[in-house]
């Protein structure tokens, strides 16, 4: 073997690689672990704030291999919402109230009706909102400019009254970008100080929407209003030390009281205390010195004080607080007698940015300003009209603030009673920055410099812009997925890939014997490189993630099939044992690249337009797929090559045969005609398809995921077995009869609840309307203790995109693989061929569904399922692959396809050659799917069914279709050539 030793080192560089990798998910699992005992009291129950106070207080700090806690927890494996439980949604920021922030809330009737007429088709169009206004503007008003709408005092530095409509679009197009990239900048720092572990926070490519994941998340209530809420931008007075430090003294004293009682608790022997009801020096001692007591304890008030608050000058006029403090600080200022001690005019509120430590922790500054909690700001961010990031004279980063009129006047105000003295600007609660104050500024235009970076002065604009123009958000779409639910996918998905690799490990030794085990032993290769890329990457391992880890098991195991079938055709021609190795492992290579591009090309697709855990699903099979093909061709290699040449030195040369008592006469000698039964296939695909399609119109058309009709859907968990149809009577009435599905999910103690009712109403208010019917029409069954652990919402317009979204994947799909199989086959016969029957694989599973429907398997059609349609399209194209190879290898890529006779024999000795292979890959895939669909859950039912017809079918019309059409569509249009001698055959 060629390279057998940059092979052995590259196998042996990437196992590091992983091993390294994967130790930061054992640590990171580890310190959890540490933080759920430190927080679980005698009696069993956990204390989630003293477990987030435990992990805050390693945040920043090395825990591993120099790493802090925040870098083992971002490079461990993470968990998707489907497996850890949590929280995610789908914010959508709405051009129309950008669009009439921007032409100064105009009457303009032309205006209007334009806005009107684009929220009517944005519902069935995938454009941005900003292109349809635009159209539909130039349909209602086409002698009238954009500039009559948009040049106005709010874009006075930008557009004037002369200005094209191409300026127009320029100026209006960058401002809604603008507005989308300051909502998502306001989430991303809402949810840092939310104290969510691992969320993932992304725009979503050509849209107006912002994806949120929070994993672990418990209330989903409390997510959303922190996700919906408007962004409030004041102006606040700051207050200076000399205003609040005796109360800061007073603190000092209060807590080096507190460590002295607790001190002298230690001392008699009570080893518990209760952090929820005092004791602020029980949080803020270690629990190892509180157990080992070593540390003398310090009760003086300037020592008590500075153990929590930081002086960041030499004077103390600017003090801050650790991170990993700060929730702390937060409990000791709720205090109403810690409250007493400063003046009641005064709030206390963080800086935004923290600054780093030399332990490797952040401190984050506290400020003083004049305002109550309660009390409204004397400026707010609605009088911003501009706000740009520019330089000063001497070349410095500034930012320029413009105000409008009511905005001046105030301002003038404000600053000429505030000269020498600092303005804290306040978004959320948060600082950005407190400026001195130089001198009055009566015009409202105002210059603010520092010592700020380019990137800095960019995100003070941005924070100064989230007043100038408000961009509303609504969720479109939202899921809550319970812990106990996750807990239960996680259980699923693990037993289905033990089981899988076990029987795959099973066959292939029962099948090939010896060097089975080595096909195996790359196969356990390939699920740690998985597992290890998927760590480097940083991508979230969720349940159809799983699913593919475990159909790639299946594919991979394909690869090796490829090869050991090649050698025992080699071993049977009389060829040494040797030289079969080498040629098996040359002649399988193509079927082996050509099979696995298209179905990567598959996985690209469905990272592109999937979401959530569909993307996850096409990572996975991505990384599968390229990790399958190492482990195959080269790491099994060495493998086999290793056997071998023990073998020969042994002289059990002739004990090396690759096949086993069960596979040694199968398939051998076969010869049946498959292209002249090709008309009886053509009638028994057709007529299935054409009953699925007839019992599909009978039925109504798909039972259609929430996902893709939009809706609300709900996991209740009973004490009890229930029955679905009681359920749904019930909540007929409370849902106002708008509609309700019943069903099932593993298992009669959970039943999934799925209801239109109020689906166009986006609102918050919608969402506790309908949870409050769905517990009402419950309250029938409250001796079952119905508990809801999972609820989603798809608001009905992200319905209608992600169905478009799915129908052009499966466009987009058919289209790669047309093109690629052109480019590697050099004929359109072939492309078409592959197209026709990857459209008969897929009509073939669409159909069955309505089929089984009769039988009493009611399976939805969501993204998962048509995730399974894609892999089904991949896996079909993988094994036509392998037939078309073989027909290339017989005839060459010039052969005249209209010499039907010479065609016909030839493509019938290809399938008969390739019988053994077509039937071993179909049936190691099968294996695995058929353990997703028995222990999958109800979550993989439908890909797992969609997965189990495709497969079987897919087989099938790579044989009884795809091979055929060739010879149907063939055209005659170069000379007859003979088929080349083959050594092979």
């Amino acid at each position: 073997m060629r390279y057998k030793g940059a092979i052995v080192w590259l196998t042996g560089i990437i196992s590091a690689l992983c091993l390294f990798f994967l130790s930061f998910t054992w640590k990171a699992n580890a310190v959890r672990e540490d933080a759920i005992a430190y927080a679980t009291s005698k009696d069993g129950k956990l204390d989630p704030a003293k477990k987030t106070r435990y992990i805050d207080s390693l945040w920043k700090q090395p825990v591993y291999l120099g790493f802090t806690l925040q870098d083992v927890t971002t490079y461990a494996l993470h968990k998707g919402l489907d497996l850890e439980g949590g929280f995610s949604a789908v914010l959508e920021v709405s051009p129309v109230e950008i669009l009439r922030a921007l032409s100064g809330k105009s009457n303009d009737p032309n205006f209007e009706k334009a806005l009107e007429n684009a929220s009517k088709l944005q519902a069935t169009s995938t454009k941005p909102f900003n292109e349809i206004f635009f159209e539909e503007f130039a349909k209602v008003a086409p002698n009238q400019r954009l500039a009559t709408i948009f040049a106005n005092s709010i874009n006075r530095d930008k557009l004037n009254s002369g200005s094209t409509d191409a300026q127009v679009k320029k100026v209006v197009n960058s401002e809604i970008d603008g507005a989308v990239d300051r909502v998502y900048k306001i989430i991303q720092a809402r949810i840092d100080k939310f104290g969510v572990a691992n969320p993932n926070i992304q725009r979503l490519p050509g849209t107006n929407r912002i994806q949120v994941e929070l994993p672990g998340v418990d209330n989903p209530e409390r997510a959303r209003k922190l996700l919906a809420g408007a962004a409030k931008l004041e102006f606040v007075e700051v207050a200076e030390i000399n205003e609040w430090g005796q109360g800061l003294n007073t603190l000092g004293e209060y807590l080096a009281a507190e460590s002295k009682a607790n001190k002298a608790t230690v001392a008699t022997a009570t080893t518990s205390t209760d952090t929820t009801k005092g004791g602020l020096a029980s949080q803020l001692s270690a629990p190892k010195a509180a157990k080992k007591d070593t540390a003398k304890a310090d009760t003086t008030a300037g020592a008590a004080l500075t153990k929590l608050f930081l002086p960041l000058d030499n004077q103390g006029r600017n003090w801050g607080v650790m991170r990993k403090d700060t929730a702390r600080v937060n409990e000791l200022f709720r205090r109403p007698e810690v409250k007493m001690m400063f003046p009641s005019n005064l709030t206390f509120v963080w800086y935004a940015k923290g600054i780093p430590s030399t332990t490797g922790d952040e401190i984050i500054q506290l400020e003083a300003i004049k305002k109550t909690e309660n009390q409204p700001a004397p400026l707010e961010g609605d009088v911003i009209v501009d706000a740009t990031n520019d330089y000063d004279q001497n070349q410095r980063p500034e930012v320029t603030m413009v105000m409008n009129g009511t905005g001046a006047r105030i301002w003038k105000n404000l600053t000429a009673a505030s000269i020498g003295k600092r303005v804290a600007i306040v978004l959320d609660n948060y600082v950005y920055s407190a400026p001195v104050i130089n001198g009055e500024i009566p015009n409202g235009r105002s210059s603010i410099s520092g010592s700020f970076t380019v990137e800095e002065a960019k995100d003070l604009a941005n924070v100064l812009k989230a007043g100038k123009l408000p961009a509303p958000t609504r969720i479109v779409e939202d899921a809550f997925i319970g812990p106990s639910l996750g807990q239960e996918a996680i259980n699923q998905g693990y037993l289905s890939m033990a089981v899988g690799l076990i029987l795959v490990i099973v066959f292939m030794i029962g099948y090939y014997g010896n060097p089975g085990w080595m096909a195996n032993a790359a196969l356990l290769f390939n699920v740690f490189f998985i597992a290890g890329v998927l760590v480097q990457m940083q991508s979230a391992l969720t349940l159809p993630g799983i699913a593919g880890v475990v159909l790639t098991l299946g594919m991979a195991v394909d690869a090796n099939v490829l090869i050991n079938e090649r050698i025992r055709e080699e071993l049977h021609r009389g060829v040494g044992l040797l030289d079969a190795v080498r040629l098996g492992y040359d002649k399988a290579l193509s079927a082996i690249l050509d099979g696995n591009v298209t179905t990567f090309l598959i996985g690209v697709i469905l990272i592109i337009f999937g979401s959530g855990s569909v993307k996850g699903f096409g990572v996975t099979l991505c990384i599968g797929l390229i990790t399958s093909v190492f482990t195959a061709v080269f790491v099994s290699h060495v493998l086999v090559d290793w056997m071998v040449q023990r073998k020969i030195a042994a002289g059990k040369e002739k004990e090396v045969t690759f096949e086993t008592f069960i596979s040694k006469d199968l398939f051998k000698g076969m010869n049946f005609d498959f292209i002249g039964k090709r008309k009886y296939s053509y009638w028994f695909s057709w007529s299935l398809i054409a009953v699925g399609i007839v019992v599909l119109i009978a039925q109504g058309g798909f039972n259609l995921g929430v996902d893709f009709k939009g809706g609300r859907s709900y996991v209740v968990e009973f004490t009890k077995p229930v029955d679905a149809t009681n359920i749904k009577e019930a909540l007929k009435d409370d849902f106002e009869e708008k509609g309700v599905e019943v069903k099932t999910f593993n298992g009669p103690t959970k039943m999934k609840v799925t209801t239109s009712y109020l689906v166009e109403d986006e609102s918050a208010t919608a969402n506790q309307k309908v949870r409050t019917a769905l517990e009402k029409g419950l309250q029938q069954f409250a001796d079952a203790k119905p508990v809801v652990v999972s609820e989603s919402k798809v608001g009905a317009t992200i319905a209608d995109d992600i169905l478009t979204q799915s129908f052009v994947s499966i466009g987009y799909a058919l289209i790669a693989i047309f093109i690629y199989i052109l480019i590697r086959f050099r004929k359109w016969q072939y492309s078409l061929g592959s197209i026709i029957a990857l459209i008969h694989d897929t009509l073939v599973v669409l159909g069955m569904v309505g089929i089984v429907r009769i039988f009493g398997l009611d399976l939805e059609v969501d993204q998962i399922f048509i995730a399974a349609i894609l892999t089904v399209i991949g896996y079909s194209i993988n094994d036509t692959v392998v037939v078309f190879d073989r027909i290339r290898e017989e005839i060459g890529l010039n052969a005249d396809l209209s010499d039907k006779e010479l065609i016909i024999k030839t493509i019938n000795t290809s399938i008969n050659h390739t019988m053994s292979r077509t039937v071993m890959t179909a049936t190691t895939v099968f294996l695995v799917v058929s353990v997703l669909l028995f222990f999958g859950g109800e979550i993989l039912r439908g890909f797992s069914f969609a997965m189990f017809i495709g497969v079987v079918f897919g087989a099938y019309s790579s044989i009884f279709v795809a091979a055929p059409i060739v010879i149907d569509l063939g055209t005659g249009k170069k000379k007859a050539v003979a088929p080349a001698a083959n050594p092979s055959k």
